[in-house]
């Protein structure tokens, strides 16, 4: 792509000043500044502009063998997967504005971003083949069937999940009888109280119609991470599909930290990593010594650690070399990192950087950053922290294709059933 600058690269995107700020997460006086040459615009916000219009020219005319929405899409790790089938994704929903920015660096779609699914009649969301939620799990009102059978009412399954984000996917459901769906959940949503929570989402995607499949599956076959989450999977025709039959990668393998860790051959990346010689813009990558942990913090966590240790608790950080697997990458790593730790000689450890995340999560495939990253590192620990990992999505959508196309009436591959 010739050397375009901002103004240029903005106006082939068809985006507006406040467009762009708005993506950018600056001022629309920036904007102005850049694009008449009082100060140069931020490298990342120009890569961000050339992925887009490399991604609308690319995808202009795009073929798709079927369409799904994306809801409470974070920062689209579930779209990942079912985009790299053949899938083309036709609404958003995401309520964060700081997961809206990373979405729209990394997705560039005609559709607009809605907002808060509460406030979207499902009459507005358009027809689609398959629907894809990874919803949070809030807890649910037994007290107010409680009192509708104490008064004689008849509730169902309905007003069971009243007041819950979870009866917002089933209004869209019972709307739009998409072919198929993927929910996706953390792995206490199975017990939650005492296992009646999950119990009332099966069977009320049941009385919807569909046929049910669930199972929790641990990442850390594909990523150097212990993360365990719930998928609920649902059929409107019957079929063979049964995800207790997908072999997965075995969690006792996979891959370990050295894999994600920033290492010399990298070409630095700021603010995450910068060059061992600062004179030079190029050269050996070293990690950037923000990312090591404090004297205080360092001293407070391992007294944090000795306390409850002494009081028989398990709470502690977590310290890992390079062929170790961490603990689960949480949203409050932003805080002290005390979970996943890396080990470092002659200094305190320190944290992932985000560049780091990513990879743990499967965004990044090798040493050359995929991801646009345009937040702050902690808004992007907040946002991993609550993302999926993408090489699980992209081995359960590559397991549903055949299936998915069969209940859309299109003739599908042989179906990929697990060894016996």
């Amino acid at each position: 792509m010739p050397d375009l600058s901002f103004q240029e690269l903005r106006e082939l995107n068809a985006m507006s000043i406040d467009d762009a700020a708005h993506l950018m997460g600056v001022t629309t006086k920036t904007i102005y500044r850049w694009e008449k040459g009082e100060i140069e615009p931020k490298a990342h916000c120009l890569e961000i502009l050339r992925n887009k219009l490399a991604y609308i020219q690319q995808f202009k005319n795009p073929h798709s063998d079927f369409t799904f929405i994306d809801l409470f899409a974070g920062i689209g790790g579930i779209r990942r997967g079912f985009e790299a089938i053949g899938g083309k994704c036709i609404f958003t929903s995401e309520w964060d504005d700081y997961a809206q920015r990373t979405y729209r660096a990394n997705f560039h779609d005609e559709h607009h971003i809605a907002g808060d699914i509460t406030k979207i009649d499902a009459v507005d969301i358009p027809k689609h083949d398959v629907l894809l939620a990874g919803f949070p799990c809030q807890p649910f009102s037994i007290a107010g069937v409680s009192k509708k059978n104490s008064l004689g009412r008849s509730h169902g399954f309905e007003d069971k999940t009243q007041g819950t984000l979870f009866y917002d996917v089933l209004r869209i459901i019972n709307h739009h009888k998409p072919a198929v769906f993927v929910l996706e959940n953390v792995k206490n949503l199975k017990s939650h109280n005492g296992g009646d929570t999950f119990a009332t989402i099966i069977d009320a995607l049941k009385s919807e119609g569909y046929n049910i499949s669930s199972r929790v599956i641990d990442a850390k076959g594909y990523v150097p991470q212990h993360r365990e989450r719930i998928f609920i999977v649902g059929f409107l025709r019957e079929c063979a599909f049964d995800l207790d039959n997908l072999k997965f990668a075995d969690s006792k393998a996979g891959p370990v930290l050295r894999t994600i860790l920033h290492d010399e051959s990298e070409t630095p990346e700021e603010p995450f990593t910068l060059p061992e010689n600062k004179s030079r813009s190029n050269g050996f990558a070293k990690v950037n010594e923000k990312y090591t942990l404090s004297d205080k913090l360092w001293r407070y966590l391992q007294d944090y650690s000795k306390k409850h240790k002494e009081a028989g608790n398990g709470f502690g950080f977590g310290i890992n070399g390079p062929d170790d697997k961490a603990r689960t990458l949480s949203a409050r790593y932003y805080k002290d990192g005390s979970e996943i730790l890396i080990e470092q000689e002659g200094s305190n450890p320190r944290r992932l950087t985000p560049r780091e995340c990513a990879r743990l999560m499967g965004y990044d495939k090798g040493r050359t950053p995929e991801m646009i990253i345009p937040v702050s590192d902690t808004r992007a620990y907040k946002l991993f922290g609550n993302s999926v990992v993408v090489p699980v999505i992209e081995e359960l959508a590559r397991y549903m294709r055949p299936y998915i196309l069969e209940q859309i009436g299109k003739i599908p591959e042989p179906a990929v059933i697990a060894d016996e």
